[in-house]
């Protein structure tokens, strides 16, 4: 190696820790914007208008409705379940039924369970009616995938609820795995959204 090759490293060598820390900041912030974005596009706000008009008329949480939507569909309104749930909130014949009844609503049919207005109005007044009765989240999402029937004999079996309020175990390990996931799609939105 030669002497003008030495100097000119010893030269740049102080350098090389300044620009390596700036590029180093540059691939964080880079990171950080590309992430928000994924997220935003992971967990959209999609059919906005029903969302937040059905949520209010049934004084739920915005957010738990795209979670669940998020989980049951992906947002896809012509999705259907291998048990025959239909739409973006994979609602069951029989639960339809229920709710219609329930509701004094004549005139929907359950093939109306395709149409994203229709199908966010009737999921939002289910889970309306399941915060009216459970009060808790967690419960909530439990009936929405188990059935309210279970989730009541849950809460009386102090095995799985210490208070009778709150589930502490969900004995069917595919509704414990969905109430999960529609807790963390729910926190996910509130961090995105609620500014």
């Amino acid at each position: 190696m030669t002497v003008y090759r030495k100097r000119r490293q010893r030269r740049m060598a102080p350098l090389v820790i300044p620009i390596a820390a700036v590029g180093a900041v540059i691939l964080v912030i880079c990171a950080y914007l590309l992430y928000g974005k994924y997220s935003a596009a992971a967990y959209p706000l999609k059919y906005q208008q029903y969302v937040e008009k059905y949520a209010a008329e049934n004084h739920l949480d915005k957010y738990l409705v795209y979670a669940v939507i998020k989980t049951e569909s992906s947002f896809n309104p012509s999705a259907e379940s291998n048990v025959g749930a239909r739409g973006l909130m994979q609602i069951m014949e029989d639960t339809f039924d229920w709710i219609k009844l329930k509701s004094g609503d004549e005139k929907a049919v359950y093939y109306d369970m395709y149409d994203a207005e229709t199908n966010i109005k009737f999921g939002c007044r289910l889970l309306g009616y399941l915060m009216n009765e459970f009060g808790d989240i967690e419960c909530v999402a439990a009936a929405y995938h188990a059935g309210r029937g279970n989730v009541n004999e849950w809460l009386k079996n102090k095995e799985y609820s210490s208070d009778g309020v709150h589930l502490d175990d969900i004995p069917i390990s595919d509704t414990a795995h969905y109430v999960n996931k529609i807790t963390k799609a729910r926190n996910k939105y509130i961090k995105l959204y609620n500014k």
